[in-house]
């Protein structure tokens, strides 16, 4: 039996950048899970609206980005620090849309999908919630997936309870993960598919597409 995700530890919602008391908390942490939503799929026509942070203390965050915001000194900080681990679920989308958005060049990135991909064989399915389902024993509720992220002053409270537990088990998930991918003899090729992240999002970027074909 499943369950459902209870409240967070806590949780706060702020415009254009993280404030200087949660960004000592986050600062000093080793991981940290990252979430975004946008108004779509493509960079450079569909803006960030939101960026979603959670510790493993469960503390949560919500950044709410502006209609022509491009920096966020605090969150920047963190993302380009090489002494924190940032934990995506298709971190390929999200490190994207906060370089194309923020001029954020992520770094020390670990993806859960792909670290599915590459554990989960067994499995044709790798989506966040079907990750988090089997391996945190989470039910995630995608209910507010496709709506306006653009809102950003009016966004429902649905919408931040989805936002804020799209990241709240991405780290359980992450140790899971680790430990299957050091028992297969994969740890170190989920390593190499990290670092190769941020070439691969900036081809993305420029939209450059099947480069490695014949």
């Amino acid at each position: 039996m499943a369950n459902v995700p209870t409240i967070p530890k806590s949780f706060d919602v702020f415009d254009n950048d993280l404030d200087q008391e949660i960004f000592n908390v986050f600062k000093s942490a080793k991981i940290l899970a990252v979430d975004t939503e946008a108004m779509g799929l493509v960079h450079g026509r569909d803006r960030l609206c939101l960026v979603q942070i959670c510790d493993e203390k469960d503390n949560v965050c919500c950044i709410r980005i502006q209609l022509g915001q491009n920096s966020s000194p605090n969150l920047q900080a963190l993302m380009e620090s090489n002494e924190i681990e940032k934990v995506f679920h298709y971190a390929r989308f999200d490190i994207s849309a906060l370089a194309s958005n923020l001029n954020i060049e992520v770094k020390s990135i670990f993806c859960t999908k792909i670290a599915s991909k590459l554990a989960r064989t067994y499995s044709p399915r790798h989506g966040l919630k079907e990750v988090v389902m089997e391996l945190v024993g989470i039910e995630l509720d995608k209910q507010a997936q496709s709506s306006d992220w653009g809102k950003v002053e009016e966004l429902s409270t649905l919408q931040l309870a989805y936002a804020a537990n799209d990241v709240r088990f991405l780290i359980a998930a992450r140790h899971q993960l680790k430990k299957m991918l050091k028992r297969e003899d994969r740890w170190e090729l989920a390593r190499k598919c990290f670092q190769a992240l941020p070439v691969i999002a900036e081809l993305d970027r420029y939209r450059y597409t099947n480069i490695f074909d014949h």
